[in-house]
């Protein structure tokens, strides 16, 4: 545990080149007393971490020390190999620069780790379009991940509905979401989502932009994401639901939440082991065609007009089961 604690103080320092023992002690999540501990054991072995003194000063490494990757365990390396799948960087225009820094990161693996590559590649797969979409990135997508890469403003023209906007937006970051690229960025002091497939002109400034560094582009995905789902949640229908039906209610609704916090706030079965749950819903129509799916599992208690639609095809499914149908004409060689 130790060892492998020290290896990341000591990569930290090469990627960061100066941090305050405060710093690293958040980072490897321990007390400033061990990281003070863990460089005077550092400097035992030979590694050469300098401190500078004073309220600007932290630990540094001396002369463009570097290690060579032989701390990683082979769990360590394949997950490293992992990390650089091919589909969302070959989308991105990486794809050269992605197996360059695998051939680097190769080279500088200990003889016995060197297969880590070819076993995770035998192992995994990345294949990150839904069914039935085209596997191709978006037309502008390295353009637009070169801006986002060298903070540089972008000229986008956007479609919106049947119509073209021109937006002057600073490039933050991109987002892979169920097989479609986002981009997000700013416009004054506002974050705007843009499809990156509804992008139809990019022109890259040579003017930068200084990045807001407090900007967490994972927690503003997150909110923003949840937003968007409560706001097309805009109806509400009242179900009873059995055992059988409530789990596999658990996977027609659009967003996890929704079933966690019905189930949570519904009251406790009644005689018949049945639940009532309020849904939020898309519309009506929505809820019809998800609940229809539930058979006899769910009964839709409000509002009527659901209720109503679910009656309506349920004797109309009644009425074709309880006709026998035309007579079989036999097997196709005998007609």
């Amino acid at each position: 545990m130790r060892a492998s604690r020290l290896i990341s103080l000591v990569l930290l320092l090469q990627s960061r080149e100066t941090m305050t023992a405060a710093e690293l002690a958040r980072e490897l999540e321990v007390s400033e007393r061990t990281v003070y501990r863990d460089v005077l054991a550092l400097s035992a072995a030979g590694v050469p971490v300098y401190a500078d003194r004073g309220r600007a000063g932290g630990y540094r490494l001396l002369g463009g020390y570097r290690t060579r990757l032989t701390g990683l365990t082979r769990d360590e390396a394949e997950a490293l190999f992992l990390a650089g799948l091919p589909g969302p960087a070959g989308d991105m225009g990486l794809t050269d620069a992605l197996a360059a820094a695998e051939l680097k990161v190769l080279a500088a693996l200990p003889p016995a780790l060197r297969d880590a590559p070819a076993r995770a590649g035998q192992r995994f797969h990345l294949d990150v379009p839904g069914w039935f979409r085209e596997a191709g990135p978006p037309p502008w997508l390295s353009e637009l991940a070169g801006a986002v890469w060298r903070d540089r403003v972008v000229e986008l023209r956007y479609r919106r509905g049947d119509r073209e906007v021109d937006r002057t937006v600073r490039p933050y970051g991109l987002v892979l979401k169920s097989g479609v690229w986002y981009l997000v960025g700013r416009i004054g002091d506002d974050a705007r989502t843009y499809r990156v497939d509804r992008v139809t002109g990019v022109e890259v400034s040579t003017e930068g932009f200084d990045r807001d560094e407090g900007f967490d582009l994972a927690r503003y995905w997150r909110e923003q994401a949840g937003a968007f789902l409560r706001t097309m949640l805009r109806d509400q229908v009242t179900v009873r639901l059995g055992p059988a039906g409530l789990r596999q209610l658990r996977h027609l609704v659009d967003a996890p939440f929704v079933y966690e916090e019905a189930v949570a706030a519904a009251e406790g079965p009644d005689g018949q082991g049945r639940l009532v749950l309020r849904l939020p819903v898309e519309s009506v129509q929505v809820a019809y065609h998800q609940l229809l799916s539930l058979g006899p599992e769910v009964e839709v208690l409000d509002p009527p007009e659901l209720r109503e639609l679910m009656a309506g095809a349920a004797e109309r499914m009644g009425r074709l089961y309880a006709d026998p149908g035309p007579a079989d004409p036999g097997p196709p060689d005998q007609r």
